[in-house]
């Protein structure tokens, strides 16, 4: 079950209209996961593999704590989805890889993650480019500055 995206009662109209859209997209992106025998967050760690990556950065990048990425990275490594495989410049650390298997499960996810492909194609391309306008200025605004 998905967690709503924010509270009961919104102030605006487009609040209300930015929480059932999140709301809709986190439930269709749970259903496609465990369509694939994922969880949620195993879904994004596989998305996240596009690259090597250490498991501290793949947490910073996921914005959670490391522990909770060793875990995840355990279960997919015992489904052979991913390897560890040792940095190539410093052989104390690891680093996160998708095996052919997990390349093509999370290929097997993404294809059957509809729902931004489906909420798009309700509009025109006008329309679209206006509203990647528009999130893109809505999440520059709730960015903190870079330090």
């Amino acid at each position: 079950m998905a967690v709503p995206s924010g509270p009961v009662t919104a102030s605006t109209d487009a609040e209300r209209a930015m929480f059932d859209f999140v709301d809709a997209y986190d439930r269709a992106y749970e259903t496609a996961a465990m369509e694939h025998g994922l969880s949620v967050a195993q879904a994004c760690v596989l998305g996240r593999l596009t690259r090597r990556i250490g498991m501290r950065e793949l947490a910073d990048e996921l914005g959670c704590d490391a522990s909770n990425i060793t875990q995840i990275i355990r279960r997919l490594e015992s489904r052979d989805l991913v390897h560890r495989r040792p940095h190539p410049d410093d052989g104390r650390s690891r680093q996160i890889v998708r095996t052919p298997d997990g390349t093509a499960l999370y290929a097997a996810f993404e294809k059957s993650f509809k729902f931004a492909r489906s909420a798009t194609a309700n509009l025109s391309t006008r329309e679209q480019d206006q509203l990647a306008t528009l999130l893109r200025k809505a999440l520059n605004g709730t960015r903190e500055p870079d330090s």
